[in-house]
């Protein structure tokens, strides 16, 4: 795979080359320097933005000033996947000094200098949230669709009118590669480079937002992405300046994390003082979160096993779902997890209030619990709560609705007046049983842009594309208003195109990108023989505990949960997780576990799985990713303005649509109109998951569960096998798995 330098980094490494020639500071380490990449004054010089020439251009639309990617390191490995870009709202620019004599010489087009701040200007959300040059949040973009390599990419102005500043980045990822001297090609996106990559510009933006260089809080810092960008802005939140990262920031010649010794310096100097730099977070907004991988085999299996009429694909499948079942009942266990039933707001304890501590656990007991294959516990009692909320919650905000079209028991569309006539309880009953075709303001659009993972480049997924355009395609996994009781994942209205990688390219390699089919009636197309399988995740995964380079498991750097509530770790003030309700690509149960981990250490944690969406689902029925940074800020910043959801305006005017689209599901859905609760049991939210759960069968040739697995391979190869709990399962049930491996292929 070759590498290209866009021009306009080309232009900010030879502006870099230049500073470093005339600081003298070449390869080598002065006194608390970085190896090879030069001492820490020759490091703040070169990354100082009034030292880089960079390149900015006005968007008179937009009122928007973005600046070309620049190199956010000083000894980059992929110069073009290592940069950062700035788009700040032009109420906080007087122009560029293109002469360095401190005044605005370009107030339009596109110059080369020094950005000339206005600290008088004030900006007013459309929420009617106040910030200003010094206050206003800074929205990290995490790309890394499906943990991919991402090109240094614009800003884009999707925030520009909302006062924030936006950042986009470039990162490796899997499959990146270089070519030595000698020309032989290596991998080199192996983790944690991608997330390392996201630290240091972080680092870069607050240092110069320090400097003066840029508009923008140090303070509000806020991640955001889909997917694999979704991980990743979690990640980003959850491993906030913990120094098992520094090694890896400091390789890459980072701005704020030196070598002293047998430790590191995290300070700048601004002003002729020592200032601690951050690559924290204060806020997440990840959109379909693929992490942990950690868990994400034994819980996505469990999932499908919970659903006692889930048709596998082979008998080893089954088999094999079983025995992770088991292990992920095992390994919640021992976790030791309480949750405080005020912070998720569900009675738990069944003693009618929510106000005691409830250990979570899962127990089997297959006479006690025969509709989920024997399983039970207040760990799932946890996971249906949080089912019948995401249902609830979409009920209670129909009344955003605008474009649906409402239908009556025989299926005639209703008039205009009875469709404004009708109440919260009308709609709610209405949707429960399929007598509405659900519009755009109430389905997963797909607004994520990127490729694989779905993610966005600079945006929001607030139902437009980068570029304020319209949203993308739907999502495979989208669902019009549930699946019916039959329990059954392979026919319960899934639609037919939603398998991964769809029509047989052999997965576990670059080509396949993603997953093995859903559909394969085939355990391995990789191994003939059990043992050969075994064999190699055995090999893989000896390779992977002996560490990397510094010693380190790269599978446990990328364990959010390694690092919320740890010491040396800085959590975020507010999380927020929405997945898709029948998202196909990960279990729900790891954005439980990381809501579960962020409320135990004291971050404000929200998940939602929003009904009807697939994976990487858009905000709809009036939330947006602006209203929710505008009303964090408003609750956690002392003199900001509290900022509410705005009323919705009742749906007026009918849809056109012919007939009713969405399903019936008012047969397993109970509904109380008073209270405006549902419920269902946990068989019924088993089979409206493994609905949308259409990865294949992890533990063979997806290299254990997909796409996201190529982030764990090695100077040589872009995957290795990693899941210990896999391997523990294949070893202590080799007699029974092998005489069933393949066995129907």
């Amino acid at each position: 795979m070759k590498r290209y330098i866009t021009a306009g980094v080309m232009t900010a490494v030879l502006t870099l080359a230049m500073v470093l020639a005339l600081c003298g500071c070449g390869s080598s380490s002065g006194e608390g320097g970085n190896t090879g990449s030069g001492s820490r004054a020759d490091i703040e010089s070169a990354l100082d933005l009034s030292n880089m020439n960079a390149e900015w251009t006005y968007d008179e639309d937009a009122d928007a000033w973005t600046m070309a990617p620049v190199t956010a390191v000083t000894n980059p490995q992929i110069e073009d996947e290592q940069g950062v870009s700035v788009c700040v709202p032009g109420a906080y620019v007087k122009g560029i000094d293109t002469n360095g004599d401190g005044e605005a010489d370009e107030t339009s087009g596109t110059a080369a200098g020094n950005l000339i701040i206005d600290t008088e200007a004030e900006v007013t959300s459309t929420n009617g949230q106040k910030y200003t040059a010094q206050t206003a949040p800074v929205i990290v973009n995490t790309g890394a669709a499906g943990y991919s390599e991402q090109q240094n990419q614009t800003a884009a102005a999707t925030y520009a009118k909302e006062g924030y500043i936006n950042v986009a980045c470039g990162n490796r990822g899997k499959q990146s590669q270089v070519t030595d001297a000698d020309g032989n090609e290596t991998y080199t996106g192996d983790a944690p480079s991608c997330l390392v990559d996201q630290k240091n510009a972080v680092r870069f933006v607050k240092y110069n937002i320090l400097l003066g260089n840029l508009p923008g809080s140090v303070d509000y810092f806020v991640s955001t992405g889909g997917s694999g960008g979704g991980a990743h802005a979690t990640m980003l939140a959850a491993t906030s300046d913990n120094p098992d990262y520094y090694v890896y920031e400091a390789a890459a010649g980072a701005v704020g994390v030196y070598k002293d010794g047998d430790s590191y310096t995290t300070t700048v100097t601004i002003d002729g003082e020592e200032v601690e730099l951050s690559d924290g977070m204060w806020g997440c907004m990840a959109y379909s979160a693929i992490t942990s991988l950690q868990e994400a085999d034994m819980a996505l299996a469990f999932e499908y096993y919970l659903n006692t009429e889930y048709e596998f694909n082979t008998s080893f499948q089954k088999q094999l779902a079983e025995y992770l079942s088991r292990e992920y009942m095992d390994y919640i266990n021992g976790q030791d997890l309480t949750i405080d039933e005020a912070k998720v707001g569900f009675d738990l304890d069944g003693d009618g209030e929510t106000s005691s501590a409830v250990k979570l656990t899962i127990e089997y007991d297959q006479d006690k619990y025969p509709e989920t294959n024997g399983y039970g516990g207040t760990y799932l009692d946890l996971y249906l709560a949080e089912f019948e909320a995401s249902l609830e919650d979409y009920l209670q905000r129909l009344d955003y609705t605008e474009d649906w079209t409402w239908f009556d028991a025989d299926g005639t569309a209703l008039t205009d007046e009875e469709v404004a006539s009708m109440t919260a309880a009308d709609k709610a009953q209405a949707f429960l049983e399929g007598r509405v075709a659900v519009g755009s303001t109430g389905s997963d659009n797909g607004a994520m842009q990127g490729g694989p993972g779905g993610d966005f480049a600079g945006g929001g997924p607030d139902g437009n594309s980068a570029d304020g355009g319209p949203g993308g395609k739907p999502s495979k996994g989208e669902m019009k208003g549930g699946t019916p009781p039959d329990r059954n994942g392979k026919d319960a209205g899934t639609p037919p195109d939603m398998n991964a990688s769809g029509s047989g390219e052999k997965a576990g390699t670059p080509d396949a990108g993603t997953t093995q089919s859903a559909g394969s009636g085939r355990d391995s197309a990789s191994y003939d023989s059990y043992e050969d399988m075994l064999a190699a995740y055995q090999s893989d995964i000896a390779s992977i505990e002996e560490g990397d380079e510094y010693g380190n498991n790269i599978v446990s750097l990328y364990d959010p949960l390694n690092y919320i509530g740890a010491d040396g770790t800085s959590g975020p003030v507010w999380s927020r997780i929405l997945m898709g309700a029948s998202e196909g690509d990960i279990s729900m149960m790891n954005s439980l576990n990381l809501q579960i981990a962020w409320l135990n250490a004291g971050t404000d944690a929200e998940i939602e799985w929003q009904w009807n969406g697939g994976h990487v689902p858009s905000e709809i029925l009036g939330d947006s990713l602006p209203l929710y940074v505008d009303m964090m800020y408003g609750k956690y910043v002392d003199g900001a303005v509290t900022v509410k959801k705005a009323k919705a305006q009742k749906q007026t005017e009918n849809g056109d649509a012919e007939e009713p689209t969405a399903t019936d599901i008012s047969g397993w859905v109970s509904y109380d109109e008073d209270s405006g609760e549902v419920s269902f049991a946990l068989a019924d939210a088993a089979s409206y998951r493994t609905a949308g759960a259409a990865k294949a069968m992890p533990a063979f040739d997806v290299i254990d569960y997909g796409q996201e697995d190529y982030v764990f391979g090695n100077s040589e190869t872009d995957a290795r096998h990693w899941d210990k709990y896999v391997l523990q399962v294949l070893e202590e049930h080799a007699d029974t798995l092998k005489k069933l491996f393949n066995a129907g292929s």
